[in-house]
């Protein structure tokens, strides 16, 4: 009876691991708006506000995104976003997209339209609706004046929605 038993147990076991699938960590799930500073490295060190916002794609690594980047001027950074999770709460990702900027003054990241590349972190706050987000763009041939690569370090904290 005792051999029985313990047949039983190991036969159910088996039968639970064989139809489960290992636990995975996600991209952290959900889409954002975000504000805090940004800081331009080229050109001279210049101080300035980000506005951000993520849209994720759900059951996909992708994500929408874009950044308003305020300093002596204004620039507009559209990207899209390979995420990478790390854990549950957070991800890391790789974007690529344009630098939309004009005018005389340069913006945190350049005077003009350039291909940018923005490599990032989002951290998910357990229990709450908050993003904590930081990351870097970088525009190649950036300035009017002679060309050249502009870096833009961002930070932040967003809402969730």
């Amino acid at each position: 009876m005792k051999s029985l038993t313990s047949l039983i147990i190991a036969t159910v076991i088996l039968s639970a691991t064989q139809f489960s699938k290992p636990a995975q960590a996600q991209v952290a799930y959900g889409s954002y708006v975000g504000v805090g500073p940004s800081i331009g490295l080229s050109d001279g060190v210049q101080v300035g506000g980000v506005l951000a916002v993520r849209y994720k794609l759900l059951e996909s690594p992708v994500s929408f995104r874009a950044q308003a980047l305020v300093g002596k001027s204004t620039a507009v950074v559209p990207t899209v976003s390979y995420d990478i999770p790390l854990n549950w709460q957070t991800d890391a990702y790789i974007g690529a997209g344009l630098v939309l900027a004009g005018g005389d003054d340069p913006s945190p990241v350049g005077n003009k339209i350039a291909f940018a590349l923005q490599p990032g972190v989002d951290y998910s706050v357990p229990g709450s609706n908050t993003v904590i987000f930081g990351n870097a763009i970088i525009a190649f041939d950036a300035f009017r004046d002679g060309g050249g690569t502009a870096l833009s370090l961002q930070g932040g904290v967003g809402l969730r929605f």
